[in-house]
This record gives structure tokens, sequence and C-alpha cells, in this order.
């Protein structure tokens, strides 16, 4: 671990708004290659291309020069990575251990914790998947030319990351975590039913139709959220790594689904697809509050047996959330 629990939740936001970075640079990126009219290559190969060329070499540089802990950084000396892994003590998920332990495997397998991130994750996933994928058509639905949509994908990359933003900056304000994923629920809610609803008719309804739109993207601070707290709740090497692959296998299995409710004879207001949309809000918020109900006793039960042990002794053990008596959950 590199950052106290707090700042964990920081940089996974940052690091998520970089989706809404992509939007704007890749609608930028489409437009200009979308000015190719001739030559050996179409405009879709030549973007596929550079995209390609500078994924690849980011990619070596990345596995060359940026470490995956603080014990393997070239640029510090060892007593600074004495220094570095003493700073997230606190933190109390334990340093990097590559011994499987089938107790803390079984363990991640029946908390409800577990399965509330991947239910989480299915429902910000799905939609997120269709509306990305569709998103220019989905515009290009409201009347908007192909120049324009291309143009208005990139607001919607502002859009994302404002909301990452604020979501982030709520909770350090507030410290909850769960209930700030809820309220940014609210505005998807909105957005939706009114693309269900509003009859594009003018100029009026489309603007408003594309801002509803827009709101609709409000649950990704759900996702973000989400992800950072699965790296703050859960302990035990072997036992966070069975939570992520279950959350990754239910991010993959929606991330192929999401596209697949947009249908074409559907089209242009897809009550389908939105309306799957709304059962996942739902289900989404349903779950935001049980899981905070569940965390929030797991603390409580705790708090009645054990005391708080300031000096955060068994920190570095490869012990489970459950297993350490001085870890405390973040709701």
């Amino acid at each position: 671990m590199w950052y106290k629990r707090d700042e964990q939740a920081a940089s996974v936001t940052y690091w998520y708004m970089m989706n809404g970075g992509q939007q704007i640079v890749g609608g930028l990126l489409a437009y200009c290659f979308s000015l190719i009219k001739s030559g050996p290559v179409s405009s879709w190969q030549a973007i596929f291309l550079a995209y390609g060329c500078i994924t690849v070499i980011w990619g070596l540089f990345v596995g060359q020069y940026m470490p995956d802990s603080p014990m393997r950084a070239k640029c510090y000396s060892e007593a600074d990575k004495r220094l570095l892994v003493e700073r997230v003590r606190e933190n109390q998920t334990s340093l990097q251990n590559k011994k499987f332990r089938y107790e803390q495997f079984y363990e991640a397998l029946l908390d409800p914790q577990t399965y509330g991130y991947c239910i989480i994750s299915i429902c910000t996933t799905l939609p997120t998947s269709g509306l990305g994928a569709f998103k220019s058509i989905i515009i290009e639905g409201f009347n908007f030319t192909a120049l324009q949509t291309q143009l208005l994908a990139m607001v919607l990359g502002f859009y994302i990351i404002m909301v990452l933003f604020t979501s982030l900056w709520l909770v350090r304000k507030t410290g909850q975590n769960l209930l700030i994923m809820g309220l940014f629920c609210i505005p998807s809610f909105v957005g939706t039913i009114i693309l269900m609803t509003v009859e594009n008719k003018n100029n009026a309804t489309r603007i408003g139709l594309l801002i509803s739109y827009y709101i609709a993207l409000s649950f990704w601070s759900a996702q973000t959220l989400s992800l950072s707290m699965i790296s703050r709740n859960v302990a035990g090497q072997t036992k966070k790594a069975t939570v992520v692959t279950c959350n990754f296998i239910s991010w993959a299995a929606a991330a192929a689904v999401g596209p697949q409710i947009f249908l074409s004879w559907d089209a242009p207001r897809y009550f389908i697809a939105f309306s799957t949309h709304l059962g996942c809000y739902t289900l989404l918020v349903v779950t935001i509050a049980l899981l905070r109900l569940h965390l929030k006793r797991q603390n409580a039960k705790k708090d009645a047996l054990y005391e708080h042990d300031e000096t955060f002794a068994n920190a570095f053990e490869d012990l489970t959330d459950r297993e350490n008596k001085n870890f405390r959950y973040i709701y």
C-alpha cells in the first residue's frame, strides 16, 4: 500500500478521471482522423493504429519504470522505503504477500462485502458500457450533426471529471462514502426518466435531452468510490485478491451485456435499454443501503468486543479485516 486510507479514495478517483480525459482527447482525435478521406488506410484504421502504437509504447514504459510496491521502487533509499511502509501502518491492510491462503479465500467468498461490491460493479458497468458504446448514436439521435456529436461527446468528458472530483470532495468533507454514492444516483434517475418520457420536438427539447444524457452518467461516482472501498475495507492479501477478482468478473460480464440491450428496432429512444438502467439504479441504491448497514454493524460488534489499539501493532501482519481486532470499516 502506498497511501493512507483516505488518500486511496483520491488516487482511485484521479485514475478514473482519466476516463473523462479520454472522452475529451478521444473525441478531438476522432474528429481529426475523420478528415482523412483518401490514402492507403481509412480513417478508422488510422485511429486504431495510432492508439495501438501509443498504448504499446506507454505499456513498455510502465513495465520498466513504474514499481508495483515501495520495496521495488529504485528511486528511494532503503531508509526511505521503510518510512514509506511505516506511513501506511494505519491502513491495516497489510503489505504484499505472495502466499496463497485458502482460509482467506473462503472468507472472501462468505463475506457479504464481496457480493455487495460485485452488485455495485454490475449495476454501474452495465449502464456505462451501453451509454459509452452508443453515445454517438444517442447524441446524434437528438438531431445533431456528426461534427456536433463528436464535440458534444467531449463535453461529456468534462462532466465526468466534474462528477468524480465533486464526489471525492464530498467524501473527504463528510467522511460518508456510501451516502455520497447514493446521492449521485439521484441525477441518474432524473436524466434517464427524462430520456424515456420527453419526445424530441424542437431545439429546446433537444438541448434538454442532451443535458439529461449527461446527468444520467452521474452514477459513475458510485463505481469509483466502490473500487476505493475495496482497497480500504478488505484486508489480507489472498482475500483482497479474491474480492478484486470477483469484482473484475462482474465488471467484465456487465460490460459485455450492456451494449446488447440497445436494440436497433428500439431506436432512437431505447425504452428497453433505459428501463433496464432504471432497474440497475434501483438495485444499486438498495445494495448501497444494505452494505452501509452491514459495515456499520460490523464496526459496532468490534467496538463492543475489543479495545482500540492506537499502536496498530498487527498492521503489517497478513490478517483479514475480520481477523484483525483493530480493523474498522469505512462506510
